[in-house]
């Protein structure tokens, strides 16, 4: 939609330059699916800080996108209480690092900054590398909800 819309597509240079927006991902370091047994707890952990992460973005997006704000705000809910349950999950639920409101802040603030023509494109990099990670996320709760004894 944001390609048809806006004219944001991935092959735009700006979008290539403008990608400095650290957004939380799972690597082949956080425990690759087929080593995952060994892993699972890691990769629990990464997956629930990066979706407490995604949170500050979507906030961004949801201020910003305002014909969609429902679509996010939902979306936002939904990852939020993802994040708790996958929480949970980890043997020691403190490690999982969830951003203080200090640094969602300096992060909201830092997003906020951005110019007007280069919003569109933040938008679209914050929701490409978002499906991303909850592509990777479905894949990792499948693979455990088949190793393991819980339900998601």
């Amino acid at each position: 939609q944001m390609c048809e819309k806006f004219t944001v597509c991935q092959n735009s240079m700006e979008m290539l330059l403008r990608n400095n927006l650290n957004l939380p991902k799972v690597t082949e370091e956080d425990g690759d699916f087929l080593t995952f047994l060994s892993f699972q707890d890691k990769c629990l952990r990464k997956i629930s800080s990066g979706l407490y992460t995604f949170q500050t973005y979507l906030k961004y997006i949801q201020e910003t996108f305002i014909s969609e704000n429902q679509n996010v705000e939902s979306l936002s809910f939904s990852t939020e209480h993802l994040a708790h349950i996958l929480r949970q999950m980890v043997i020691n639920p403190e490690d999982v690092i969830i951003p203080d409101a200090a640094t969602q802040e300096s992060l909201h603030t830092k997003l906020k900054s951005t110019k007007a023509w280069t919003e569109k494109i933040t938008i679209h990099l914050i929701l490409r590398d978002f499906t991303s990670f909850m592509e990777k996320t479905v894949r990792a709760v499948r693979y455990l909800k088949n190793t393991r004894s819980f339900s998601v």
